[in-house]
């Protein structure tokens, strides 16, 4: 029965609608007591929906060892899926735009608020190779930079606003993703050689002091 109320909502957010658990029950056939039983909430059920929608993006997991692979593959595995379902995830999208909107308002109340956050999870996997070489803030800000490529908001910027089809947005990302992660690297690299260059200084001028020190002594 969860997963008739699961398919029928989805149903109805490929055609646009972010539906209330009570109309995905009339949709389904499937009484009011009984759809709350499974769906608590419109939140609940749309997150579910959107965990079913994502499926095997969510299991993702990749054997290489260089992390400017890992995010291409990612993107390239992940982006045709998300364009398949794309309309339950602008539905997901659109629930929490909606509900941010009444927070600010008046608060949500005891609405249970949407959570989002798959993609976080998905790019440290992707981004595992570095974390012990970069930095911890450096590896932040890299994930960080990334999540803005990949996600349903990366894909309605590439297409809506630039009118990209589903394979030229997957090559846009994979591109800014390649950028982002030499960019990352780049700049630690630089600020290592910076400290190590400061490292040095430091250690010579304490040298130098040792030694005018013993010069003094000795006259």
């Amino acid at each position: 029965m969860k997963k008739v109320m699961l398919d029928t909502a989805m149903e109805l957010m490929e055609r646009g609608v972010i539906p209330s658990v009570s109309e995905v029950a009339e949709a389904a056939e499937v009484s009011r007591a009984t759809a709350y039983r499974y769906f608590p909430s419109q939140a609940a059920m749309i997150q579910e929906a959107v965990s079913e929608a994502l499926g095997p993006i969510l299991e993702w997991h990749s054997d290489s060892r260089d992390a400017d692979d890992r995010v291409a593959r990612l993107i390239t595995f992940a982006y045709p899926r998300m364009e398949t379902y794309e309309s339950t995830l602008r539905a997901a999208l659109q629930l929490a735009i909606a509900q941010w909107a009444r927070h600010q308002a008046d608060g949500l109340g005891e609405e249970q608020p949407i959570v989002r956050g798959h993609r976080k999870k998905l790019l440290a996997e992707a981004l595992a190779p570095l974390e012990e070489k970069l930095r911890r803030p450096a590896f932040d800000r890299l994930a960080q930079s990334l999540s803005l490529i990949f996600g349903t908001e990366a894909l309605v910027v590439l297409k809506d606003i630039w009118g990209l089809d589903g394979n030229e947005a997957r090559r846009v990302a994979v591109w800014a993703g390649h950028a982002l992660v030499q960019a990352a690297m780049s700049d630690d690299e630089r600020a290592e050689n910076t400290r190590t260059a400061r490292a040095m200084t430091r250690t010579e001028g304490e040298a130098a002091k040792v030694k005018g020190k013993g010069s003094k002594k000795r006259k």
